[in-house]
């Protein structure tokens, strides 16, 4: 039997103000309010919320068979608690309905995994925290960036305990193989991996609504027929896309909720159902390892980091920001944690791109990708000096590093202290209830001879009672 997993991406850009050299060391404010504030209403109202509501209504009218997958940033997630809060209450109404999964991802929507995994670990981490703060769920599969995949990056997630992650069903990857079987990553086999059918998928998310395709317009029940039609022994059907695919890339008025609305009752009919990354993971066996030795993306032609470490400028601008990752990580000020977090977000590298065609040019506030290219390294250089401020640029590295292992000793040091609390408490109430049962052991056969012994006292009542009643009977 097919089955459909459906998932659905929700970032959001946080876009940077103008900052000019002479900034540097005097303003340590780096973000357009206004623009950030339009762009998340803007989103909000044209796509997120329209398509949330047509998902709890899909949920409530099928019941346990509609079911579906969503992540979001720690960025989105701010932001939209700041501008859009609306959003975040529709999410939790979905979650109510028990249809959807929340899943893990870096808090900033940046490329911590290819070269940090301490940043990446703890980001993941507090993003695992904020997702079971507002939907108590603990997230057990991973999507990372940008569907950022590779072996390496596979074996740091299965460390980390995640059950499944998602990833692009590249072709230069798979090769003769589908991407409707679940495979597992090769460095750590039980980490099974979920691959994007990335044709199926943008039919939806980007061809929709195009007058010159071939399949427009694309109904519910011939998408659905596309599916049935695959082979027989094709299992599993990824159809991963952001969010905002619903409403912006494919605007309302191309009755883009509609076909999703109709999907559901077309797939059924056909025998297909849907399930929850989670529920793939548990159920159906890996067919073999994938090997990926370079990372994949789920952007552009060729599915690779081109989008974003594709020319000299990106390049520069990654290894400048991810050369204080260290020294950002063991800090405690808040805001220079918060601007950490919003420098890595994939946008600002994507603005530099030189890539023809490129996110469809899209730039934010830049003329170019050499004026974001400079616009950035300006903020840059102000955070750089903000963290040497706290940390010295002097410190070398292995005194840095001295430095994180006693940190990390700690927390691990209190890690096992919680964890022999935990066991001892364990062990107390297992003890407390053996001595209540002990105490009851003890107790019973005094409970018993009282109550022997008052039988007796109950019965001598009763019998003097039926004396007079008996005389009188005689008379």
């Amino acid at each position: 039997m097919k089955t459909i997993c459906l998932y659905f991406e929700i970032h959001q850009n946080i876009h940077l103000k103008r900052y000019r050299f002479f900034d540097i060391g005097t303003d340590h404010y780096y973000y357009d309010d206004y623009e950030n504030a339009r762009s998340i209403t803007e989103t909000a109202d044209r796509s997120y919320v329209p398509a949330l509501e047509a998902l709890i209504e899909m949920a409530e009218r099928y019941g346990s068979y509609f079911k579906c997958a969503i992540s979001l940033s720690g960025c989105a997630i701010e932001q939209l608690e700041n501008h859009a809060p609306q959003v975040i209450e529709l999410l939790q109404k979905l979650n109510d309905t028990g249809c959807v999964e929340f899943l893990a991802e870096p808090y900033s929507h940046g490329f911590s995994s290819l070269v940090n995994p301490d940043s990446f670990k703890e980001e993941v981490q507090r993003l695992c925290r904020k997702v079971k703060s507002l939907f108590g769920q603990d997230p057990k599969i991973f999507r990372n960036s940008c569907l950022i995949y590779s072996d390496e990056i596979g074996e740091l997630v299965a460390g980390m305990g995640f059950k499944g992650m998602l990833a692009e069903g590249a072709k230069h990857v798979l090769g003769w193989k589908s991407p409707h079987f679940v495979y597992n990553c090769n460095r750590a086999p039980k980490l099974k991996l979920l691959l994007r059918d990335y044709s199926l998928s943008e039919d939806i998310s980007f061809r929709f609504n195009d007058s010159s395709w071939p399949q427009y317009p694309l109904f519910a029940d011939t998408y659905a027929d596309w599916i049935a039609r695959l082979p027989e022994e094709d299992q599993v059907i990824n159809l991963f896309m952001e969010l905002c695919a619903l409403g912006i890339f494919q605007p309302l008025s191309s009755n883009i909720l509609e076909f999703m609305k109709a999907l559901p009752e077309q797939l059924r009919q056909r025998g297909i159902v849907f399930s929850t990354p989670s529920e793939i993971c548990a159920k159906i066996k890996s067919s073999g390892d994938l090997n990926v030795e370079y990372p994949t993306s789920w952007v552009d032609e060729e599915r690779d980091m081109s989008p974003w470490l594709g020319n000299v400028m990106q390049r520069e601008a990654f290894d400048k920001l991810y050369s204080i990752a260290d020294r950002v990580r063991i800090c405690q000020d808040r805001r220079l944690k918060q601007d950490w977090d919003y420098l890595q977000a994939s946008n600002n590298l994507r603005f530099m791109s030189t890539k023809p065609n490129s996110y469809g040019g899209y730039r934010g506030i830049y003329d170019s990708p050499y004026d974001a290219f400079t616009n950035y390294m300006n903020i840059l250089g102000d955070f750089i000096t903000r963290v040497n401020n706290l940390y010295p640029a002097e410190i070398d590295n292995e005194e840095l590093n001295s430095l994180l292992t006693t940190i990390k000793n700690q927390d691990e040091e209190l890690e096992m202290k919680d964890k022999e609390i935990a066991k001892l408490k364990n062990m107390l109430s297992k003890l407390d209830k053996g001595g209540e049962a002990k105490a009851a052991k003890k107790a019973a056969p005094k409970k018993a001879a009282e109550a022997k012994k008052a039988e007796p006292a109950a019965k001598k009542p009763a019998a003097k009672k039926a004396q007079p009643q008996a005389a009188e009977a005689k008379k």
